[in-house]
């Protein structure tokens, strides 16, 4: 028996059944469900005529994530920052240990605080951020006002605009439990602007300490600096004379005309240990 090319083989001969394809075919037709069982290697028992498995059920959507509420980034929840409190951890004999502190490092220009400043944070053993009142200052670049032109009230203002921006910052990583330092050149002929102005941004817990070297190191740091941090000699000078007032402030100061910087982050951090203990009346 003859079948034309392409058209499917017929099926075994069984009992009962018609040994032609349309006989098989109709029989398929007329009883509807699964094929009875084929004998292995048949091509029926591979694939059954008339039928076709399901197909696998649509896997679930997954849950759409919930939106992040106002007070988090991710899945971090960030306290809003808050006026720092008087640290209360003792002095121990070790430093600052792992208390969390907000410290105001205070000099004329070439007296290393940022130099200090930044090492004493990255040498201590808990978080530490270094918050530099010039950096934030020199953020503004169109229309920068260089108090080295001429000091007037939009150089007074950026100042101002820095100050609160840093006090900004320390509360914020004080509230997420990272100590700071901030460095700046506070006059203390200027209490409410300066001194008065960090309590004010900060909050009272803030640690004021003086850092002021004699004025022939701070005319030789001075002309080490490039750009408009470098300040002429009689600038320097006059800062210097200013900041001589501090003296008899209550304030710790730190002479470090003869320290490196690493001595001089040592003497501050007992300086701070001891200011923990006793805060300074200020």
């Amino acid at each position: 028996m003859q079948h034309a090319v392409g058209a499917p083989l017929p099926p075994p001969h069984q009992p009962g059944h018609a040994g032609t394809g349309t006989g098989w075919t109709n029989q398929a037709a007329h009883h509807p469900g699964p094929p009875p069982p084929q004998p292995p290697g048949s091509r029926s028992a591979q694939i059954a005529p008339g039928w076709t498995p399901p197909p696998p059920p649509a896997p679930a959507p997954p849950p759409a994530p919930a939106p992040p509420s106002r007070d988090t980034t991710g899945h971090i929840h960030l306290p809003p920052g808050a006026p720092v409190a008087a640290p209360t951890s003792p002095h121990n004999g070790h430093g600052t240990g792992n208390a969390t502190l907000a410290v105001l490092l205070i000099g004329p220009a070439g007296a290393g605080k940022t130099t200090v400043a930044r090492h004493w944070a990255q040498s201590r053993r808990v978080p530490t951020a270094h918050i530099s009142l010039d950096d934030v200052r020199e953020w503004v670049c169109a229309g920068f006002a260089d108090p080295q032109d001429g000091w007037n009230d939009q150089s007074e203002a950026q100042y101002r605009l820095a100050r609160r921006t840093c006090g900004f910052a320390a509360r914020n990583f004080l509230a997420n439990g990272i100590s700071c330092i901030l460095d700046d050149a506070v006059f203390p002929d200027r209490p409410v602007v300066g001194l008065g102005g960090w309590k004010r941004h900060v909050g009272p817990g803030l640690l004021p300490v003086v850092l002021l070297p004699g004025l022939e190191v701070v005319l030789e740091r001075n002309a080490e600096r490039t750009g408009n941090r470098r300040l002429s000699d009689e600038e320097v000078a006059g800062i210097h004379g200013r900041m001589a007032g501090w003296y008899g402030s209550g304030l710790p100061i730190i002479d470090n005309s003869t320290y490196d910087v690493e001595t001089t982050a040592r003497v501050l951090d007992d300086v701070l240990a001891r200011s923990i203990s006793s805060p300074p009346s200020w």
